[in-house]
């Protein structure tokens, strides 16, 4: 990942969420359920290597080569480097809230 700032941050949120979960619940497992949740979400979102999974499809099997990853770096100047597939955003929409919905059921009980 080219920026840690945006794992560092995450993570400080993570923990911030947690905190406010075992003050509010008292429940260590609460917590370390808060914990799970968040990082298997924060790495979900921000670990991939992104440059991989923009390729074609078929160039999945193979590594990203110097001139690959220096075209898409290329491509990407400003909010293009943001690029938004509906495929991918309804799929995380549909995750995210799912597991979001089951974790809020659960610490709120």
């Amino acid at each position: 990942m080219a920026n840690d700032d945006a794992l560092r941050t995450a993570i400080v949120w993570l923990s911030l969420i947690i905190v406010l979960v075992g003050v509010f619940t008292l429940s260590l497992k609460k917590m370390m359920i808060t914990y799970a949740f968040g990082m298997i979400g924060i790495s979900g979102i921000l670990l991939p290597d992104w440059d991989f999974f923009d390729r074609n499809f078929s160039r999945w099997c193979y590594p990203v080569t110097a001139d690959e990853r220096a075209a898409l770096q290329a491509q990407r100047t400003g909010f293009k480097r943001y690029r938004i597939y509906p495929i991918r955003v309804i799929v995380y929409t549909i995750i995210y809230s799912i597991g979001l919905y089951k974790w809020w059921i659960f610490v709120s009980n």
